[in-house]
């Protein structure tokens, strides 16, 4: 079963991240340009927050909204949350089901390592259910069953 570092291997994509006084206008050019749905927000060296597609919707409907001055570090979303590199994807498709979540930052010896989406966590659960299936199909194919032969009267196996 793969965990959440394989899947950040998987992805193969660096972690996104603008300064906190970053505007929210420059923050929506950032992630048209890297064609991502959430940015990490950085405090110098430390990532501090995270802002989505969805904080911007959230937040256009605040009074006073000015995406033009508002800067990203007013807007995010922080304590960043996270899961451990190796949590299997079972234990990700909780997370995300049960925190009602759509994004995971993915820590592994006190550093960042990566961040997940909810499709990607549902994506490798599809797959691993596809191969379990696969393989549970692999031994019990029609062919299996027309190899047995019933010589002199005995049934192949009969006494498992």
């Amino acid at each position: 079963m793969k965990v959440a570092e394989d899947l950040i291997k998987d992805k193969n994509r660096a972690l996104v991240s603008v300064p906190r006084t970053t505007t929210l206008a420059e923050a929506v050019a950032v992630m048209k340009v890297e064609n991502v749905g959430c940015l990490l927000v950085a405090d110098g060296d430390a990532l501090i927050g995270i802002w989505t597609e969805r904080d911007l919707v959230r937040d256009v409907a605040s009074d006073g909204f000015d995406i033009a001055s508002a800067t990203i570090g007013s807007y995010m979303s922080h304590p960043l949350i996270t899961c451990q590199w190796n949590d299997s994807v079972y234990s990700l498709v909780d997370k995300f089901l049960g925190l009602r979540i759509r994004h995971l930052v993915v820590s592994k010896e006190d550093a960042y390592i990566g961040l997940l989406s909810a499709g990607d966590v549902m994506k490798a659960s599809i797959r691993s259910k596809d191969q379990e299936l696969a393989h549970a199909n692999a031994g019990l194919s029609w062919e299996y069953y027309e190899e047995w032969r019933h010589e002199q009267g005995h049934i192949p196996n009969a006494g498992l």
